[in-house]
């Protein structure tokens, strides 16, 4: 288990921390502020969560200020909008940037458990989890070391290499020893289990815990995880640049009345219509899911010959070889010149997910969110060693070009060259974000860990193909490429139909730590995990998820699996 131990407390004590108590005078004027806030009518901040407390209770957590050994900003009693028991929240800072805060239940509702909370993005702020904490879970995050609202997407990383290292593995290893030290000393004990919970880069940071830090945690739930970093925002810029060269030729939006705007996005639903006809059945169930998108042999090129605009014409029901184009680079992924894959292509099946993060139109006043929230800056402030310049005045300004001298170069994201991915250029960047080791043995074996990974078939932002490849590694390298022996430590469980950690068509709802808690606590592996799907509160969907390399197969009513009424659990297998 990992409960905080004197050990531990040695090894925190030596991490290089900002350990500066807060000034009694600070408090003081916090008192005052409170008390005029009173004077105006204006309560102050957690003033109900505070009177359902005792004064000991309020002290007890108010007294979280005066650790000698790390930086404490604030220690208050707070409501929870997710249950009705207040709880006490620390906030504080691990040098030289890393915001972290914990919250803690209050002692007498503690499950004896700790969470350390997963990230998002390019992260940059804090991320409560309430409904977690309303269950009994203390809980711990951080910003990885950056604020966002100062520096938004990937500028944080400017010329600044500490910050770098900090969003890469050690803002994450830090709050998760600062968060049990707070737990040590408010509950006067340790956690008596530890636990990670993460999607996308918090899958990428659940992941790189278990290759650096094995100690830490007893059970990590890591979905959709980011770990190849460096190769999937490669391939996000490129896949941007496929669809904005040549004057946005090939884009997948189309201008459908003659206006000049490409205000309709009816081709991708086209497209996905035709994969879906090809494909659907391959399961045995007509649901408008692709199961398994890697039997499936949709061939652009082939299946949309009669679908082909008039030459020189473009319209919402046909398609132009630009287009054709287009569709065939995202299934198919980069490679460089040499022929070497960078990273996967999109999944048969997960077309309806493509407009929202690489499809510009109207509707997204041509700035899909790839564009503007992830991918157009990440090569000039997190891939290459040194950073080879600022950014372009905008995003969306395909045709600008940028300024390579002065102080202060520019670089634009569309001068990308997927050549540089394999260039050594980027190894260092690799070396500091990527979680691609795939030996886990000292978190799995040596530790005893616990770990389940999970990825929706329909994500196009984090592709689960590459998931699947690298859970097969780690399963040859740590397992001797035995999936039995695999199974007794980790499970990867495939979600046909799910977006990127959500949404999609398909089931896309399940409880991610429960079934991990009950690995750990009671020894009962997840032989299969339950999602649903709902429209309007009601489950219009419902599969188990079966361990990789197990399919789901519909056993129920003969003849009833493309009848809805019977999408349920039990009339499906896994094998």
């Amino acid at each position: 288990m990992s409960a905080f131990t004197p050990a531990r407390a040695t090894i925190f004590s030596n991490l290089t921390l900002n350990c500066t108590r807060i000034p009694r005078p600070v408090r003081a004027v916090s008192l005052l502020a409170a008390m005029g806030a009173l004077l105006l009518g204006a309560a102050p901040p957690n003033a109900k969560a505070q009177t359902t407390v005792s004064q000991a209770q309020l002290a007890a957590c108010e007294s979280l200020r005066d650790l000698r050994n790390l930086t404490i900003t604030g220690a208050t009693i707070r409501d929870n909008d997710q249950g009705d028991r207040p709880y006490c929240y620390v906030r504080g800072i691990i040098s030289p940037a890393i915001h972290f805060h914990v919250q803690l239940p209050l002692p007498q509702d503690w499950n004896g458990r700790f969470l350390q909370w997963g990230d998002g993005g390019k992260d940059g702020d804090l991320d409560f989890a309430n409904h977690r904490v309303a269950e009994g879970y203390a809980v711990a995050n951080s910003n990885m070391g950056h604020d966002n609202g100062v520096e938004p997407g990937a500028s944080f990383a400017f010329n600044n290499r500490r910050a770098e290292i900090d969003f890469g593995y050690r803002a994450v290893h830090l709050t998760v020893v600062a968060g049990k030290l707070l737990a040590n000393r408010y509950y006067d004990q340790g956690p008596q289990y530890s636990y990670f919970e993460g999607c996308s880069q918090g899958g990428r940071q659940g992941l790189m815990e278990a290759q650096r830090y094995p100690g830490d945690f007893d059970g990590i739930v890591a979905g959709a995880p980011a770990f190849a970093y460096q190769a999937l925002n490669a391939a996000g810029t490129w896949n941007l640049q496929r669809i904005f060269r040549d004057d946005l030729a090939g884009n997948l939006a189309v201008d459908s009345n003659g206006d000049g705007s490409a205000d309709s996005l009816a081709l991708l639903d086209v497209l996905h219509e035709q994969v879906l006809g090809r494909c659907d059945a391959n399961d045995g169930v007509r649901d408008g899911i692709i199961d398994n998108p890697l039997s499936c042999d949709f061939d652009p090129s082939r299946d949309l010959n009669d679908l082909m605009c008039p030459s020189g014409s473009s319209a919402a029901q046909c398609f132009t070889p630009a287009q054709v184009q287009t569709i065939s680079d995202f299934y198919n992924g980069p490679v460089d010149d040499q022929g070497r894959e960078v990273y996967p292509g999109k999944a048969r099946g997960s077309e309806s997910q493509w407009a929202r993060y690489y499809v510009p139109f109207a509707g997204n006043n041509m700035g899909p969110s790839k564009l503007v929230g992830v991918a157009g800056d990440h090569m000039n402030y997190l891939f290459y060693e040194q950073d080879p310049g600022i950014t372009v005045p905008d995003l969306r300004d395909y045709r600008y070009q940028a300024r390579t001298d002065g102080v202060f170069p520019e670089f634009h994201w569309m001068d990308y060259d997927i050549n540089d991915f394999y260039s050594g250029k980027g190894d260092l960047m690799k070396s500091i974000t990527d979680a691609t080791d795939p030996d886990l043995s000292r978190y799995l074996t040596e530790q005893g860990g616990k770990l389940i990974v999970y990825h929706g078939w329909s994500d196009t932002l984090i592709v689960a193909e590459d998931t699947v490849d690298y859970f097969n590694e780690m399963v040859n390298t740590t397992f001797d490429g035995s999936f039995a022996s695999a199974g007794d430590n980790a499970r990867l469980f495939l979600a046909p139909g799910m977006g990127h950690c959500a949404g999609g068509p398909g089931p896309n709802s399940w409880d991610k730590l429960a079934p991990l808690v009950d690995w750990v606590e009671n020894g009962r592996a997840p032989d299969q995990i339950v999602a649903t799907r709902r429209d309007d509160g009601q489950v219009v969907n419902e599969r188990p998820l079966c361990v990789y390399p197990a399919q789901t197969v519909y056993t129920g009513p003969a003849g009833g699996a493309d009848e809805p009424a019977n999408w349920r659990a039990e009339n499906f297998s896994c094998r």
